[in-house]
């Protein structure tokens, strides 16, 4: 799983395949996949609850820094994937689901919010120039 697990996540953050840093194996074993954007380029998420990590230092054990900001996350608890049974699969995967489910929801909501807070003072303004 490990191999296909690295194959299809692509790069990782530059500095972490040089000078001594975090190996990719590493991070996977953790349930890491690199998620980069414009403003975060080393940022990474675990595919499962869906935390995101950055700033990783030589000395972090990825699985440690998982299991110290997520420690409920149920891929850090599970047995090996080699002993999966496929009801266990099932019930992993739907809590994937549900957690992505879950942040989507809060971003749109956040977005939402956002979008209410911005036509409210456009609101004000208008009306503040009318009266």
């Amino acid at each position: 799983m490990e191999h296909k697990y690295i194959r299809g996540t692509g790069a990782y953050p530059s500095g972490h395949r040089a000078e001594g840093r975090i190996h990719p194996g590493q991070m996977a074993k953790a349930g890491f996949v690199h998620c980069p954007s414009e403003n975060e380029p080393d940022v990474v998420c675990c595919f499962y609850c869906l935390k995101e990590l950055e700033g990783w230092e030589p000395q972090d054990v990825p699985w440690s820094e998982h299991a110290k900001r997520s420690p409920d996350c149920a891929f850090l608890q599970m047995k090996s994937w080699d002993e999966l049974a496929a009801i266990e699969f099932f019930h992993l995967e739907h809590g994937r689901i549900r957690n992505y489910i879950r942040k989507m929801v809060h971003m749109k909501i956040a977005h939402f919010r956002d979008e209410v807070e911005n036509i409210s003072k456009n609101l004000r303004v208008i009306f503040e120039i009318a009266t």
